[in-house]
């Protein structure tokens, strides 16, 4: 049966929602000013450095597309999410162009235009997710039926997305927005025979990259994550250091945890304790109880936007919506499972907690578009 088209006009916003994000925004800057105190106080003479950038380059801007998105009717996003998903890829295009392109880490992801730096694959969490539902969503076709006109196309755009963001590299990027990208068009409709082409051509391309990466025709750095995860007792002060001390950090809390701003492993001994492995300083300092409200914050958030996706009354919304909510659900359960050692080590940041301004305007962002679905269903 077709939905029924959105609504024109508004009613009140998910409160519920709303506070999840205020909840998650305001603990992401409270555990960040203990995590990066140490750090700024040593690099800057200012404890709050990290905390002052986070406010300015992060939550400002978020706010502010927060504020834009939320009363912005999110059907108009649909007439102009391909020409929005082309200026992303732009975007990162420019990644590798000297005059705008800022390397750091052994890695091509910032653009810098004039005084302003950012993230352009950060963006991609919100144009890939509102392409992909403006497509499945069309009503010429059905087609996630249709090999040529569905299956292909999808393989052959994400391809695309996939292969500027590998060049960078963000890999876990790539895991982050694929996997979503594949559940959305999954869960569209897709035949049973297009879902086992879509795991084969994944699990073909994942094995191809690592063989790259095991044989040192691209970095290994790969290879050797998957190395440290099988054997994380060998090499502890090379590549299996981070993970070791992450895992030591995260159970020295215990319980009731070791009090706020009290970590000692942020102190010269936890890699990215502001970035990674925010998570273990979390989980130090406010215990297992504290790690695992923040654990089932995000899992309210999730469902919550489930809940709203299966509301919306046409397809377009609730996709879109069902798309933000893996995206959350995924870079949250690969960010705290990969520093817990349950999974091999990623550079994903945990969202609304870890430090980044880009990454915390684009998730503010994308919740005020979720707050604007939500005033139509």
């Amino acid at each position: 049966m077709m939905r029924a088209k959105a609504s024109k006009v508004g009613h009140r916003p998910d409160y519920f929602f709303l506070v999840l994000v205020c909840v998650l925004t305001v603990m992401g800057l409270v555990i960040l000013a203990s995590a990066s105190s140490y750090l700024g106080q040593s690099k800057f003479n200012d404890s709050y450095y990290y905390l002052k950038h986070q406010l300015t380059n992060g939550l400002l801007p978020g706010m502010l597309g927060f504020a834009i998105a939320t009363f912005f009717h999110y059907q108009r996003y649909r007439k102009f999410a391909l020409f929005i998903l082309l200026a992303n890829l732009c975007l990162l295009v420019l990644v590798f162009i000297p005059s705008f392109g800022v390397a750091a880490g052994g890695a091509n992801r910032w653009v810098s235009i004039g005084p302003v730096s950012f993230q352009p694959a950060e963006f991609l969490k919100v144009s890939y997710i509102l392409y992909l539902a403006a497509w499945l969503a069309s009503p010429r076709m059905n087609r996630t039926r249709d090999l040529m006109s569905g299956l292909v196309p999808f393989i052959v755009i994400s391809g695309v997305v996939a292969a500027l963001l590998l060049a960078q590299p963000a890999t876990s990027i790539v895991v982050i927005l694929l996997g979503a990208g594949t559940v959305m068009y999954i869960l569209s409709g897709a035949p049973w025979k297009h879902i086992a082409v879509l795991m084969g051509v994944g699990c073909a391309a994942i094995a191809f990259i690592l063989l790259l990466s095991a044989t040192g025709i691209i970095s290994k750095y790969r290879w050797q994550r998957i190395q440290t995860f099988l054997n994380p007792t060998q090499d502890t002060q090379g590549a299996a250091y981070q993970i070791n001390q992450a895992v030591t950090t995260i159970g020295s809390g215990q319980f009731a945890g070791i009090g706020y701003g009290q970590s000692t492993a942020k102190v010269n001994r936890l890699p990215a304790p502001i970035d990674d492995s925010i998570f273990a300083i979390a989980a130090q300092e406010l215990g297992f109880a504290g790690a695992s409200a923040i654990v089932a914050l995000f899992a309210l958030l999730v469902y919550r936007l489930l809940w709203l996706a299966g509301r919306v009354r046409d397809p377009f919304g609730a996709t879109a919506l069902t798309g933000f909510a893996i995206i959350i659900a995924l870079q949250s359960i690969v960010n705290m499972g990969a520093i817990s050692g349950l999974i091999p080590l990623t550079g994903i940041p945990l969202p609304f907690i870890s430090y980044g301004g880009t990454a915390l305007a684009v998730f503010l962002t994308m919740s005020g578009i979720a707050v604007n679905i939500s005033r139509y269903t």
